[in-house]
């Protein structure tokens, strides 16, 4: 059987106080895409952040590559993270240092030493995204697809478990979008689980896989012909 990597059970997840997705019921298998769809302020972004521990789960269970979101502490949080690899729709990329930089900024602070094992790492990772040529360019020298594709190999560096992309096409016009997705799937062949948060309804017709919506304060399956 394959590995779970996520699962919620009786989930219901709030905003201050208030009910914003309720009676979630998932279970995410290692290997797997999955995409997460719905529209602005139906709860897609506060699903993700209880996923990354942003926000706190208090009603039903719920635990994310071994770890248990109801009693996590927030002493866990950073080696949570480090398990996950997060994809925002803004890059995140700090603006005055290069891609390189930007690399060996997250190996730092997640415990590496070894320069030339870092420097291996990061060139692994940006030749999987087609960026290793780019490493001494500034976040500002790179199109929107290039800073994303920065952004996703940032999120491999600590081989992640799962891979949660939140509107990571959000910024992008369609045709980068499709390049953009086109990378999370190459991953998601090599093994990786894509959990992806989408208002781009045209990106799932391309790239058809498991679809669930949120709407009403729920969150359910859709057949993808009727997303």
């Amino acid at each position: 059987m394959s590995e779970t990597v996520l699962s919620l059970k009786n989930v219901t997840i709030y905003q201050e106080n208030k009910v914003i997705l309720s009676q979630i019921n998932l279970d995410v298998k290692k290997g797997e895409f999955l995409y997460i769809i719905g529209k602005t302020g139906t709860g897609k972004s506060s699903f993700m952040k209880t996923l990354y521990g942003d926000l706190q789960l208090t009603t039903g269970t719920g635990s994310i590559v071994g770890y248990d979101l109801v009693n996590l502490k927030e002493d866990d949080i950073p080696f949570l993270r480090r398990k996950l690899g997060i994809v925002f729709q803004d890059f995140q990329l700090l603006p005055d240092r290069s891609v390189n930089e930007n690399m060996l900024f997250v190996l730092k602070a997640t415990g590496w030493t070894d320069k030339t094992e870092m420097q291996v790492k990061i060139d692994d990772v940006l030749s999987s995204v087609g960026m290793k040529g780019l490493t001494n360019k500034m976040p500002h020298q790179l199109s929107g697809g290039e800073q994303q594709r920065v952004a996703i190999a940032r999120a491999l560096l600590n081989d992640p478990e799962l891979i949660l992309a939140d509107e990571p096409t959000g910024n992008l016009d369609p045709q980068t979008s499709v390049e953009v997705l086109s990378v999370l799937k190459k991953i998601n062949d090599n093994g990786k689980t894509v959990i992806m948060a989408t208002h781009d309804y045209a990106l799932l017709m391309k790239f058809p896989s498991k679809t669930l919506k949120c709407e009403d304060n729920t969150i359910f399956e859709v057949v993808q012909k009727t997303v």
